[in-house]
């Protein structure tokens, strides 16, 4: 029986075979192009598959025969070897996907522009990804994605050159993402639209220089739309919620406890020691608010 060779996670090694593509493999393709990063345990949970261990040999496949792409910079991070493996699109992908006619529908704006801050791209990517997978396995509930959004936003900000930007005195607010949710009642359809924030604490909780940026000041600001029904305004929507996912449970209760109570903003915490699948601690639990009871985006 003959030796079995490990390929490497970090360097790409080709054997030349041709690989048949699959339906799965399409899909898997279409997702990448929706999310500009994912792992491959929130991939394996969009797409399916009975064998977990299957599918991520099928994913090394992908990747060795130049489908798909691992991000390099992952591999800088100090526990890179105990993570579930991150993939975006490469060539090949990018190929098939202009040879089957598929229309991205972007999640996100990340890509737009290269990514300095890789780890919180793809904490961005997990945690939508994580909403995303729970609407789609509750019953009456829909996901309402950046890209459908975009395609009826009011005239003024769709020719906007960044109409992901929310326009103010102090300069334009950019949430990390965008995304709503349709809530299918017994009599008629309710909604709600969130923006998200997600916080990895590389900026101050609060500075005493009002000039410098900080994640209070930013909620702050966010206050100041908020009062100002801007969304309604910029966006078209009819509400919006601030979803701020960030690293620590005091953290969050600074926040909370400088943050006058208001009920748009929800909080959550996650440790990124759990890697960068979130599995689904963002969509089971409810989320915190100052001043009033915690609020499970799931439920109307």
């Amino acid at each position: 029986m003959g030796k079995v060779i490990r390929r490497s996670r970090m360097q790409r090694s080709r054997t030349g075979k041709r690989l048949e593509l699959t339906a799965r493999d399409l899909d898997i393709f279409r997702l990448l192009s929706c999310y500009r990063y994912l792992s491959a345990p929130t991939i394996h949970a969009f797409v399916g598959g009975v064998s977990r261990k299957r599918f991520t040999e099928r994913l090394g496949d992908l990747y060795h025969e130049g489908y798909l792409d691992r991000p390099q910079r992952q591999w800088e991070m100090a526990d890179c070897r105990h993570r579930p493996v991150v993939y975006e699109l490469d060539a090949g992908a990018r190929r098939v996907i202009a040879e089957h006619a598929i229309v991205p529908e972007p999640r996100t704006w990340l890509g737009i522009h290269a990514q300095r801050q890789f780890s919180h791209a793809v904490l961005i990517c997990e945690v939508l990804a994580s909403i995303e997978i729970g609407a789609q396995n509750t019953p009456g509930l829909r996901w309402i994605s950046w890209s459908e959004i975009l395609g009826k936003l009011p005239d003024t900000t769709a020719t906007s050159a960044t109409p992901y930007a929310l326009p103010g005195p102090a300069g334009p607010l950019i949430p990390d993402a965008l995304f709503g949710l349709e809530y299918d009642m017994a009599t008629k359809k309710t909604y709600r639209f969130f923006a998200l924030e997600v916080d990895r604490a590389t900026m101050p909780v609060s500075r005493t220089n009002p000039y410098q940026s900080s994640l209070l000041k930013k909620l702050e600001t966010y206050r100041a739309r908020l009062c100002e029904s801007a969304y309604r305004s910029h966006w078209g929507l009819p509400n919006l919620l601030v979803l701020t996912v960030t690293t620590s449970e005091s953290r969050v209760g600074f926040v909370v406890e400088k943050l006058a109570p208001m009920p748009q903003f929800l909080f959550k915490c996650f440790d990124e020691k759990d890697g960068w699948s979130m599995s689904q601690q963002f969509w089971t639990t409810p989320w915190l608010r100052a001043g009033h009871p915690p609020l499970h985006i799931g439920a109307s």
